[in-house]
């Protein structure tokens, strides 16, 4: 089996995913618990309503912590990706754990996006366009992202002049 790509990830990805995690997750709780707590003022006698805000709200500080302290240092970990002559090396994945090479004679479009977290931690994300879809590399420095989209495009136009 080939070996794991040789590039990583910029480390300040770890804080952009436990930022965008925690926020995802916040939202998710409140949506969840407010009709429950709305109940509980209404009607006092609906103790189950509390019940309920009790067991969401263990059940969200479980889902932060292992969205803020366990999963980002293991997802970082598992990020890889390397660029060759001829193809576009990305694996990734904690539990099902994938691995796409990508042949740049199939590539038909890359690009640079930034959303406004990664762009306050200077960070962009290159999206490599295919047939059989899309493949992103979250977390590169700015510069690097926009160097990676232009080498991509480049060999991905050599090759295709090469066919």
């Amino acid at each position: 089996m080939k070996p794991l790509p040789l590039n990583q990830l910029d480390p300040r990805i770890k804080t952009v995913w436990r930022l965008n995690d925690a926020i995802t997750s916040t939202l998710v709780y409140l949506c969840c618990v407010i009709g429950f707590v709305i109940v509980g003022f209404a009607d006092r006698s609906a103790s189950w309503a509390w019940l309920v805000v009790g067991v969401m709200t263990l059940i969200y500080a479980v889902v932060l912590i292992l969205c803020l302290v366990v999963l980002p240092p293991i997802r970082f970990v598992r990020w890889r990706y390397e660029v060759s002559e001829d193809y576009l090396d990305i694996a990734r994945g904690i539990i099902w754990r994938k691995r796409f090479i990508i042949p740049f004679i199939r590539v038909q479009n890359t690009d640079t996006r930034q959303g406004p977290i990664l762009r306050l931690f200077g960070l962009s994300s290159v999206t490599v366009a295919t047939a059989a879809g899309e493949h992103e590399i979250p977390g590169l420095r700015s510069e690097e992202a926009e160097q990676l989209r232009d080498r991509a495009a480049e060999l991905a136009r050599l090759a295709q002049e090469d066919v």
